[in-house]
């Protein structure tokens, strides 16, 4: 009996692009669910599958629902072959982790900062915003990706920069990630988009920027 894979997510959304990317990379097939409306009326299956946040992405796998993306995307290397999303070696298992958590609960939070507060919050983050890049510029250094040779867990979880930065800096009108300021992120991101799987797996930037256009207006410089 074949596995009934199903991705509850946002076409928009970078947390559900990086299962997309996952369960591409590892060629399982599945069945993508549009959450139609995450700012307003949350659907009953959103609310049946993950109670307790009631966001997305959700994996279900078999009737069985799996949240949050960091912790779905070892559940799909845990569960499929293929393409390894994780080291074998527990300290490169470690360091895998470490490194997507600094992504997620220190530079995208504070990025995000940079651009929408203003005046002395926005000063303050986006110094401590360059810092952050600064580090994972110096990450990166002699390596194609954050997982070596391949594209690892902190590469998918680093997908937020590939794309999603540059458009929210469009729109806001903050500069912060620069090809100038730092090159060996931009040499990374030009090596992730180009990669076939990611590149179908991406969002249109055009349909982004109207996105964020439309929720967040301008911001200030």
């Amino acid at each position: 009996m074949a596995d009934e894979v199903k991705l509850l997510g946002v076409r928009g959304s970078p947390f559900s692009c990086r299962v997309e990317i996952a369960l591409k990379l590892k060629g399982v097939p599945y069945e993508f669910i549009e959450e139609e409306d995450l700012f307003g009326k949350k659907s009953d299956l959103l609310l049946k599958s993950n109670p307790v946040h009631k966001k997305i992405p959700v994996l279900i796998h078999n009737g069985k629902a799996i949240c949050e993306s960091v912790v779905i995307l070892e559940y799909i290397d845990d569960t499929w072959k293929g393409h390894p999303i994780l080291p074998k070696h527990p300290y490169d298992r470690a360091m895998a982790r470490f490194w997507a958590k600094f992504i997620d609960d220190k530079c995208f939070t504070t990025i995000w900062k940079a651009n929408w507060s203003k005046d002395k919050e926005k000063e303050e983050a986006m110094a401590e915003g360059h810092e952050l890049l600064k580090t994972l510029e110096n990450e990166l250094k002699g390596k194609r990706f954050f997982g070596g040779d391949d594209i690892g867990l902190a590469d998918i979880v680093a997908n937020v920069l590939s794309l999603w930065v540059g458009v929210i800096q469009e729109v806001s009108g903050t500069e912060m990630l620069t090809r100038e300021k730092f090159p060996v992120l931009f040499k990374w991101i030009n090596e992730y988009v180009n990669c076939s799987v990611i590149k179908e797996s991406l969002p249109p930037r055009d349909k982004l920027v109207g996105f964020f256009r439309a929720r967040y207006g301008g911001g200030s410089k």
